[in-house]
């Protein structure tokens, strides 16, 4: 089943992510690589792909889990939320309808 992966930032959180960015990419290429992820990407905290030092705001990833508690175990394990990047995580299950 599909689960959405909902982050919050904490403010000003830059620094933060970009010590660990890495990591967290590399978790998101695994999933990837085994074909079950969906989407993913960080929310600009201003109108702009490229945010600069305005950052991000949260991220969200939709991805196939077995469950919902296994959702909710990788995305415990996010280095954005070890290093205090993310104030906040919200994973539920996710229905795609379209495209």
């Amino acid at each position: 089943m599909l689960y959405a992966v909902i982050s919050q930032d904490i403010e000003n959180s830059l620094e933060k992510r970009i010590a660990v960015r890495p990591a967290h990419i590399e978790r998101l290429n695994i999933l990837k690589n085994e074909g079950r992820l969906i989407l993913a990407g960080p929310h600009p905290a201003i109108d702009n792909n490229e945010p600069g030092e305005a950052g991000f705001t949260g991220s969200l990833v939709v991805a196939e889990f077995d469950s919902l508690a296994d959702a909710q175990a990788w995305a415990d394990a996010d280095p954005y939320l070890a290093s205090g990047a993310y104030e906040s995580v919200v994973v539920k299950p996710f229905k795609k309808v379209l495209p």
